[in-house]
């Protein structure tokens, strides 16, 4: 039975190197597993999403935190905006129930405008889903203005990372259905 990914960019335009980005890897997963995607941008929730309770959310938002919370696993994304993620993505992931997050394998992505932009994957979105106690995989994908050109990953170690994650990904699944037990693999090469 394929696993039910969802692939979910904070990006409140199309197209966008965000999307990009997470479709990379999704591209990647599919490569090695079957897989049942379902791809949603920010931009899919709606503009009526500044409410306060999630019974306030308008039909396309609730729609995607649902798909959040009954994904096998999650590929998500965020630009990156003055040094951490965009506050409407925030917003969104603030509907999530934590309980529905817990040892959720997830594959972290970021783009931004350039390299002193990458740490913010492990100091705001690694976080972010250690709060959820969500099964994070060791490698995450980090992309700057140069990296992705004309909607395509342009950058041979990005490419690589977007692979490693990928893998990883496919670990996590494997062991959170009980087919496998978690085992270290190959580091990708780092910059």
């Amino acid at each position: 039975m394929p696993a039910r990914i969802v692939a979910f960019s904070g990006n409140t335009h199309r197209p966008s190197r965000t999307r990009t980005l997470v479709e990379a890897v999704a591209a990647e997963l599919s490569r090695l597993r079957p897989i049942d995607l379902k791809v949603y941008d920010l931009v899919d929730a709606g503009t009526a999403i500044a409410v306060a309770g999630r019974s306030a959310l308008p039909l396309p938002a609730a729609r995607i935190v649902e798909g959040i919370e009954s994904a096998d696993a999650l590929i998500v994304g965020s630009p990156v905006y003055k040094g951490s993620y965009a506050g409407l993505f925030k917003h969104l992931i603030d509907f999530v129930a934590p309980e529905a997050l817990v040892g959720k394998p997830v594959v972290l992505t970021a783009t931004g405008g350039g390299p002193r932009h990458a740490l913010v994957v492990e100091h705001s979105l690694r976080p972010l889903f250690g709060f959820f106690s969500a099964q994070t995989a060791p490698t995450s994908v980090y992309a700057g203005d140069a990296e992705i050109a004309e909607g395509r990953i342009a950058d041979e170690i990005v490419r690589a990372r977007v692979a490693q994650a990928a893998a990883e990904l496919a670990r996590l699944l494997d062991a959170a259905q009980g087919a496998v037990a978690p085992t270290a693999l190959p580091v990708a090469a780092a910059r």
